[in-house]
């Protein structure tokens, strides 16, 4: 993919549903877009909706896959790291696969789809932004690998920046959110689901859009939102 493009290049992960999608449409009308999932009917469906959009379906986990379609790309302005599951479980009960599953998919798949694109964010001089949650702050009962997995998430954002000073990087912390994720969390918990608890994927993609359109010289680092 060439990096002579009339429009800035931004590639979102996870951007077949919930936050992702929220994401791809508030960045739709600056951006051109790399939307990416395993989804592929889903990422077409959305990218038709677009201005200037293209469906990138990869599986993270699939580490030759990521590869050859990271390849592709020369010049990234924007990653945006939306892609991420909630398996949750008290200590107690919670086996190893547990913990390797939301560190798999929120941390090492992000570490290595970063390392593969550096090339392409250092020639843009780009943003990585990493949609992290108000777990990567508080760790609550029964959320003890979820919120590992974001802790570490934090950690590897911190020494992103640190390491690439060409780069903006930034870690929003969002509170609980109306995605489908949610859903299935709400409905583990045994408690009706009132989508009104919750913030809404339009409010965490507007910080979002906000921190990847600061001024040159400001560099948004963190941003947490919380439900009121």
């Amino acid at each position: 993919m060439s990096s002579a493009h009339p429009r800035p290049r931004a590639l979102i992960t996870g951007a077949s549903k919930g936050i992702g999608t929220a994401v791809a449409r508030a960045l739709a009308g600056t951006h051109s877009l790399l939307l990416g999932g395993r989804n592929r009917q889903a990422l077409t469906a959305l990218a038709g909706e677009l201005p200037d959009a293209t469906a990138w379906p990869v599986d993270l986990t699939d580490q030759e896959a990521v590869a050859e379609a990271a390849a592709g790309i020369d010049s990234l302005d924007v990653l945006v790291h939306s892609a991420g599951v909630a398996a949750l479980g008290r200590v107690e009960e919670a086996a190893a696969e547990v913990w390797r599953h939301n560190l798999e998919i929120n941390v090492v798949a992000v570490a290595e789809l970063t390392r593969l694109l550096l090339p392409a964010l250092r020639a843009a001089g780009g943003h990585v932004v990493l949609i992290n949650s108000g777990s990567g702050r508080n760790a609550r009962p029964g959320w003890g690998p979820y919120a590992a997995s974001k802790f570490a998430l934090r950690a590897f954002a911190d020494a992103l920046r640190a390491e690439e000073p060409g780069l903006r990087v930034t870690s929003i912390y969002p509170g609980r959110t109306d995605t489908p994720m949610q859903q299935a969390i709400v409905a583990g918990e045994g408690r009706p689901y009132r989508p009104e608890e919750f913030l809404r994927p339009e409010s965490v993609a507007a910080a979002v859009q906000a921190a990847v359109s600061a001024t040159p010289e400001a560099h948004v680092t963190e941003v947490i939102i919380r439900p009121r």
